[in-house]
């Protein structure tokens, strides 16, 4: 059943939504060749703790940390480790936070050092495809129509693989809450979107097959060819006014442009 949320629920979600954007500028900011990415988890945990939050992920059906973390060709619910990050790799932070009540739920894909050029148009490409869904979640229109504005960016016109064991959700007091939001499908097709519903918009794009695997440890999925992915995620408040973006990536990108440990003229 979907939830539609109300004027005060849409602010305090706000709140907990731009702070995820926050934790990960944070993060943007320190990211840099040989920087492990257990530390990556431990920073993102000590931020949002300070900050009054609860990691969303962490204990969630069994997730062991506070936040999935994706290497090059991993590409969502990967767990941290102790090896460190090498020029030319890519990372994806899928964070979210518990606060007031209301969860707020973003990823990014950063690049460390110098990625190659296929790379970088593959990480491009990814975030344009989550803004080509998100002019879709308009009052009137339907899931499909976000899917399928996503799956036509990425798969017919840059022929990318488009996930489809995973996709975007409904977001608010659960961390995942109806609608299912597929990043593929048909025009006109689905629930319809009506005002007051929070959807986790999350393009997942492969450069290669669309096909994943999933590891024994019941949560890392990789793509099936070995070939890198992108994970780009906004929370979206559907309005009769259009869409209107909860979540924020403009300090995340700041903070990568004061980085020159990240390649972020993609």
């Amino acid at each position: 059943m979907i939830q539609y949320k109300n004027k005060e629920e849409i602010e305090i979600m706000r709140h907990s939504c731009m702070l995820v954007g926050k934790t990960h500028a944070v993060i943007a900011a320190r990211l840099k060749e040989g920087i492990t990415t257990i530390e990556v988890n431990r920073l993102v945990e000590e931020f949002i703790n300070d900050n009054g939050g609860i990691p969303s992920f962490k204990n969630y059906n069994g997730f062991p940390y506070a936040t999935c973390i994706s290497v090059n060709n991993a590409v969502v619910h990967g767990f941290p480790s102790n090896i460190p990050l090498k020029n030319g790799d890519i990372i994806s932070l899928d964070i979210g936070i518990f606060k007031n009540g209301f969860h707020g739920d973003s990823a990014y894909t950063y690049a460390i050092g110098e990625i190659p050029d296929d790379v970088k148009k593959l990480l491009r490409v990814t975030k344009e495809s989550l803004y080509c869904g998100i002019d879709k979640a308009r009052q009137g229109n339907r899931i499909g129509d976000i899917a399928f504005a996503i799956q036509e960016h990425t798969e017919k016109k840059n022929g990318y693989g488009v996930v489809r064991d995973l996709v975007g959700h409904g977001l608010g007091r659960k961390l995942h809450e109806d609608p299912q939001v597929p990043n593929y499908g048909k025009r006109g097709s689905k629930e319809k979107l009506k005002a007051g519903m929070v959807l986790a918009i999350e393009p997942m794009i492969n450069m290669g097959v669309k096909e994943v695997l999933h590891l024994e440890d019941g949560w890392t999925v990789l793509t099936k060819d070995g070939q890198p992915s992108a994970h780009f995620e906004h929370d979206v408040h559907i309005t009769k006014d259009g869409p209107d973006i909860l979540s924020s990536f403009v300090e995340i990108e700041a903070a990568e442009k004061a980085n020159i440990n990240l390649s972020w003229s993609y």
